[in-house]
């Protein structure tokens, strides 16, 4: 049995489906039937083989809590039940990146390294299909997407769908353990050239609108998830995913 955590969000659910379609039994965590990673009991790996995370708490939640401690209790119970590990982190995760989000992955991946069990990490890019639905809802009446920061940082947008493919491949795959898959999009793209797009699609005239940083530092220093976005946007105008 394959235990996705995180299964009913916008990648786990997609995973769930694949593993579904190939008669893999699965079972499913998710925040909302579950609650917090770090208070996950032995139950819950009764008879599984292959943990797969798809967790992340960003921006609703602090990527202390879940992408690490979530991440590392997880790791730790599926030690304890002999599973497999397969982590969904991010490309471009490193202890010094200037994105939060980035270095609590690193730190999971870190300590999956040090655990006893086998794993795969997959590491995609940015999902394009979350960043477009932001572009369209900041839009608004003029129909001009809302960048936040320069916006000229190339990304290698990619489909979640792609994603959760591959993350069904290295989870029914044991050969694959051992191993970091990266996964990135066909086409680098800044986010004011896929806001551009975006446009195009749509067909809205104009050029997208920018907040600029000097505006971002401020909302930074407010406390949840607005200073989170506002934080990421800021790191977005530097953080290499090379």
């Amino acid at each position: 049995m394959i235990l996705v955590a995180g299964g009913t969000g916008r990648l786990g659910s997609l995973v769930v489906n694949g593993l579904e379609a190939l008669d893999v039994p699965t079972r499913t965590l998710s925040h909302h039937s579950d609650g917090d990673l770090r208070g996950i009991t032995e139950t819950s790996l009764e008879g599984v083989s292959v943990v797969v995370s798809a967790v992340t708490g960003f921006p609703t939640q602090r990527p202390r809590d879940v992408d690490r401690d979530g991440n590392i209790a997880l790791i730790d119970a599926a030690e304890r039940a002999g599973a497999d590990v397969v982590l969904v982190s991010v490309l471009g995760a490193s202890p010094d990146s200037p994105m939060e989000l980035f270095r609590m992955k690193h730190a999971a991946e870190e300590h999956l390294r040090r655990s006893r069990c086998s794993w795969t990490i997959v590491r995609p890019d940015a999902f394009k299909e979350m960043w477009v639905e932001i572009l369209e809802q900041t839009a608004g009446r003029q129909q001009r997407p809302l960048v936040f920061g320069r916006g000229d940082n190339p990304f290698a947008w990619v489909s979640v769908e792609t994603v959760a493919a591959e993350v069904v491949a290295v989870a029914t795959n044991a050969s694959m353990r051992g191993l970091v898959v990266d996964v990135r999009g066909p086409q680098r793209l800044t986010l004011d050239q896929l806001a551009r797009r975006v446009m195009s699609d749509h067909g809205w005239q104009g050029a997208p609108r920018h907040v600029p940083r000097a505006v971002l530092h401020p909302m930074s220093l407010a406390p949840g998830a607005p200073g989170r976005r506002a934080h990421a946007a800021l790191a977005m105008d530097i953080v290499s995913t090379q």
